[in-house]
């Protein structure tokens, strides 16, 4: 078997970042966040609150308007291209290429960064079996072939096949039935804590944001009003917490 390296994590700062839209709406406003090496963020919040703005920074696809976003110490500018082999992104829709087979998708990223062919199959098998798709029988097929829980499968194990330094992650099960959900939730959960990876994950969802971060950070109006370790955050008294809390069923955590 082929050992896969597994990168270092890292880390990720936002100093005083405001993110301003062409019609001079503020998207952000001076968000200050810090992300050591490792941590698992659930980024929770209503609609336009800010928490995809906060993602796209991170991956170079927004620029700040003012402050400074910096992963390991390094300021995100310039050509950006190899940084981005090493964040993984998992999208609500996970954005397949349709023309080509299972095991051509989820290779995508090691054949950027030159692994040899033997590597990535043997690491495309493990991952795929740990999502329960044995690459034998799902690596020769297409997207349109499988549903919509396999397709989300085929895209977490894409996007953690290379194990990334950072993954983000942008409500990647809100179109799935709950039982689906729920199994995703377990199989996520369970491939982010064997892997040296810092996570941010953005959900509407309360409960999902309990379940697979140890830190919530709540956004409201581009501005983060409460950041918390999660057991802390069910205890606030912060109102709009508050809020939150009662309009969601919440796990035992």
């Amino acid at each position: 078997m082929c050992a896969v390296t597994v990168n270092a994590a890292s880390s990720v700062s936002l100093e005083d970042v405001s993110v301003v839209s062409p019609r001079g709406e503020t998207i952000l406003n001076a968000i200050a966040l810090r992300i050591e090496a490792g941590d698992s963020v659930a980024l929770a919040g209503r609609s336009g609150a800010g928490k995809t703005t906060i993602l796209r920074l991170l991956n170079g696809l927004t620029a700040p308007s003012t402050g400074r976003v910096l992963i390991d110490g390094v300021e995100m500018n310039g050509d950006l291209t190899e940084r981005r082999r090493h964040i993984g992104t998992i999208l609500q829709a996970p954005a397949l290429f349709p023309h080509r087979s299972v095991y051509d998708n989820v290779a995508t990223v090691p054949r950027l960064l030159d692994w040899p062919e033997e590597r990535i199959r043997e690491a495309a098998r493990e991952m795929l079996d740990r999502l329960g798709m044995p690459l034998d029988r799902f690596g020769p097929r297409f997207p349109r072939s499988l549903s919509g829980g396999e397709q989300q499968r085929i895209g977490i194990a894409r996007a953690m096949i290379a194990q990334p330094a950072l993954l983000l992650c942008d409500e990647p099960f809100s179109a799935l039935d709950p039982l689906v959900r729920r199994d995703l939730q377990d199989e996520f959960v369970g491939l982010r804590d064997r892997g040296h990876v810092t996570m941010l994950f953005v959900t509407h969802d309360l409960a999902e944001a309990l379940r697979v971060g140890r830190r919530i950070v709540l956004i409201d109006r581009g501005e983060i009003v409460c950041d918390l370790p999660r057991e802390a955050f069910v205890r606030s008294d912060h109102p709009l917490v508050r809020q939150f809390i009662e309009a969601s069923r919440l796990p035992e955590i």
